[in-house]
């Protein structure tokens, strides 16, 4: 790749470019973040015969940047990033908010010093995030006006009338989008799909295309989709409503390819239930692993929580042989009343689990659980209890702040409880701000856990 970017083109073959846009937020780490369903998108399009490019805003591995190293913290590390005035809603914030990523004349030299794309496939994750989606369109299409912009992802799928009114792109798209793609690939090329992928079978689709980033870090691995559960904070349901399940050998298959092909070593699994049914899937799975021997090769890591009430000595023996580095666990909170959020587990299964994980080898350092914070009308004394009763059992606690989203069961409580007006503005949902609280944002209140946390 030259300092600026560059984009192999095959003659006579529709060129797309894929863009991963800018964070806009008071702050954003590269926490084991890749836009998955959009790098799935860009592998079908090239077995449609497609030249696919991408172009990545949150690069953390651009010439430009400080030399950093990805094995340091297992792929993960810090993005450059860039001071901006806060949104109009909240100017109250007393922190900084910034642009997460390369700065926008590096994208613009991206732009300018590569052939012209025929069409630009833009991802969003975080609802409230949509600010960097709007100024990464506005950008390209003043590059390149002449050019058709979809905008696909969690924003455009969750919050789709207002990505309709703002966003800039030329073609919104709600819900899963190779089949969309490729639909709206026949309707400006004129060309029929060779390569249909099977929303509903995951073996059916070709290995991601994270070849096209200019350092691959870490492999992010889906090998399920969809959840059993009906959380009433998460939007899994509505995102991917129906439980799909990869076949393991096919699963195996792409740990070795980017292992021996491109020397990753290590691999995130961004499934939302894991565990869920292990004894036909993951935990056939971890066997695989173990049996060709990868558990003493690569290394595992659970970003996304993983369902404690799964886990028995056998799971957690064969997690730990597979390779498990990193492991996070969906507690959320130790209150005995989870009426409205989830019926995952008990006080007495978390305590469990984790006592089977330890004598499987795993140390406290290796594990979290997840404490969900700021959720509507739940109570300071309620967080300081939870992260207590993580505390006793060795491992850490680790605070998720609640994201108030739109089509969960939660959103209408957190609509009333909200000082902000959540249904006029994803902004407002930001988690950083405890959004679901009636009184002014409390520091105070922050630093309070923040230093219960600390003495963990």
């Amino acid at each position: 790749m030259q300092e600026t970017g560059s984009f192999d083109v095959i003659p006579n073959s529709p060129h797309i470019l894929l863009i991963n846009p800018w964070i806009h937020d008071f702050a954003a780490y590269d926490y084991w973040a890749k836009p998955l369903g959009l790098l799935m998108i860009g592998a079908a399009l090239r077995q449609h015969g497609a030249n696919v490019s991408y172009l990545d805003c949150l690069d953390r591995f651009h010439p430009r940047m400080p030399t950093a190293d990805p094995l340091l913290r297992f792929g993960r590390g810090a993005y450059l990033k860039t001071r901006i005035p806060k949104p109009a809603g909240l100017k109250d914030i007393p922190r900084n908010y910034c642009r997460y990523g390369i700065l926008p004349e590096w994208l613009i030299g991206i732009l300018t010093s590569n052939p012209k794309p025929d069409l630009i496939l833009v991802t969003s994750s975080m609802t409230y995030w949509y600010p960097g989606v709007i100024e990464a369109i506005k950008i390209i299409k003043q590059v390149l006006p002449q050019i058709p912009v979809v905008l696909g992802g969690k924003y455009a799928t969750l919050c789709y009338d207002h990505a309709v009114r703002y966003c800039g792109a030329d073609y919104i798209i709600s819900g899963a989008g190779e089949k969309q793609v490729l639909r709206l690939m026949k309707d400006i090329f004129g060309e029929e799909a060779v390569f249909v992928p099977a929303v509903d079978d995951l073996d059916y689709l070709p290995f991601q295309a994270a070849d096209l980033q200019r350092v691959i870090p870490y492999i992010t691995l889906l090998t399920s989709a969809g959840c059993p559960f009906s959380c009433g904070y998460c939007a899994s349901g509505y995102l991917n409503p129906k439980r799909i399940l990869r076949n393991v050998g096919r699963i195996v298959e792409e740990i070795q390819y980017w292992l021996s092909g491109y020397g990753v070593a290590d691999m995130v699994f961004y499934d939302d239930a894991l565990l869920v049914d292990s004894e036909r899937h993951a935990a056939l799975l971890f066997a695989e692993i173990i049996d060709r021997g990868l558990g003493k090769i690569v290394r595992f890591h659970t970003p996304n929580a993983v369902h404690i009430r799964e886990i028995t000595p056998m799971l957690a023996r064969l997690m730990y042989d597979a390779g498990f580095k990193t492991l996070y666990l969906g507690f959320e909170t130790a209150a005995s009343n989870r009426s409205g959020w989830d019926c995952k587990v008990t006080c007495e299964e978390f305590i469990t689990a984790v006592s089977d994980l330890q004598s499987a080898g795993f140390h406290g350092d290796q594990m979290g659980a997840y404490l969900l914070a700021g959720l509507p009308g739940q109570s300071l004394e309620s967080i300081e209890a939870s992260i207590e009763a993580v505390r006793k059992t060795g491992i850490w606690p680790v605070l998720a702040h609640y994201t108030p989203i739109p089509h969960t069961a939660l959103w209408p409580a957190a609509v009333a409880s909200s000082r902000y007006d959540l249904e006029s503005d994803p902004i407002f949902t930001n988690n950083a701000i405890f959004p679901c609280q009636k009184q002014p944002f409390s520091w105070t209140h922050l630093a309070r856990l923040k230093k219960l946390l600390s003495n963990c």
